[in-house]
């Protein structure tokens, strides 16, 4: 079963759903409906044309879920007029989907719930913890969202900084997690900067692209994690980073400072860095101050604490780490890292064990072990 193919082809069914009339909410819930349905017939009856056999059993199950409602009455002219079967369209509705699920009626955090679950395929854990919140508490929020905007025509794009935010969240779960989504990310961020002109969009085209330069260098041939300091920088993406850099500058040039032309900033200079030891902290602390100020992020706050340890020394790093809250995602391996820069060896091996058990991925995990058996190593144990 290509559950690839399934992902990229579910905003194009979900659009022609929307199009035909049927509101958010149903429509997504036929498609679902849709998916189940090919894995379980797919794998022994491959159709040819695998986006119009989705289109088609969704909107059935569209129709057969609008016939049995009866406060759905007023849409039985459009139940009796079911289109012919036909090759599906081929225009890729994805990011105006985005735009459409930015819908006016939802809160800012609950548009970008729906659109991560609905078009950008991640489940309610992946959401979840991209918002530091229990999986339990997503699943209410995005439920409350499908109620709101049930029964809702989306014929009304929501704002840009919405959409920039949920394009933000699927560019990270497919850079650091098990669902690819990057590369797609990128190219719908591209098409949003061809068409709005605002520096934030050019800002978070700019750090998608100098993060993504770094990509074949972040994991080894065993699929083990390379930490940003140990990476081999000749395997870092120069025309990516070229670009970046050159769309970061202009959007700098307007003046008009956010938070994804900070965190460009920041990604601008260990890209232009030609070796980990060379790399200016300084500035990087500075534009960690811009995005404290900015955002009041409490993950800017960690980066920020680790990049002072590096700037100040690892005790200035320490105290700014021991100000934030230790429940924070990150919080205990940034303070391993920042003890062993300070020479309290056995207290960082503690750490690191501690910060392993909490690390949500598998790659993560088993590089904060390894930093715990290197440091155990060291001390005798």
């Amino acid at each position: 079963m290509d559950e690839a193919l399934l992902r990229s082809l579910t905003p194009g069914v979900l659009g022609i759903l929307v199009r035909r009339g049927a509101d958010f909410a149903a429509a997504e819930d036929a498609v679902q409906d849709a998916l189940v349905e090919a894995v379980r017939v797919w794998p022994e009856n491959p159709p040819r044309d695998a986006k119009g056999w989705l289109v088609t059993v969704a909107w059935r199950r569209f129709l057969d879920a609008t016939r049995a409602d009866t406060a759905r009455r007023r849409r039985e002219d459009l139940v009796e007029e079911e289109p012919a079967a036909g090759p599906a369209s081929a225009v890729d509705d994805t990011l105006r989907l985005y735009f459409l699920c930015a819908h006016p009626s939802l809160t800012p955090s609950s548009a970008v719930a729906l659109t991560l679950r609905a078009v950008g395929g991640l489940t309610t854990r992946q959401i979840a913890r991209a918002y530091l919140v229990p999986e339990a508490t997503m699943a209410q929020r995005i439920s409350r969202a499908k109620r709101t905007v049930s029964g809702v025509r989306f014929d009304r794009p929501g704002d840009v900084a919405t959409v920039l935010r949920v394009l933000y969240l699927v560019f990270n779960e497919g850079y650091s997690g098990d669902v690819d989504l990057a590369a797609e990310a990128i190219r719908l961020t591209r098409q949003l900067a061809a068409r709005v002109d605002h520096p934030e969009v050019a800002g978070l085209l700019a750090l998608m692209l100098l993060h993504h330069a770094r990509r074949a260098a972040r994991t080894a041939p065993d699929g083990s994690l390379v930490p940003l300091a140990e990476q081999d920088r000749g395997r870092w993406d120069t025309a990516s980073i070229a670009e970046g850099v050159a769309i970061l500058q202009a959007a700098l040039a307007r003046d008009r400072l956010g938070e994804f032309q900070a965190q460009a900033a920041v990604a601008a200079l260990h890209a232009d860095a030609p070796s980990a030891e060379d790399t200016d902290w300084v500035q990087i602390v500075e534009w960690y101050d811009e995005l404290v100020r900015l955002t009041d992020n409490p993950v800017a706050r960690l980066n920020r604490a680790v990049a002072v340890g590096e700037a100040d020394g690892p005790r200035a790093g320490l105290t700014a780490l021991a100000a934030l809250d230790d429940s924070l995602p990150r919080h205990t391996a940034a303070a391993a890292y920042l003890h062993e820069r300070d020479g309290d060896l056995a207290t960082a091996a503690r750490l690191y064990a501690e910060a392993a058990h909490k690390a949500p991925a598998l790659a993560e995990r088993d590089h904060l072990t390894r930093q715990a058996a290197r440091l155990n190593a060291r001390l005798g144990r």
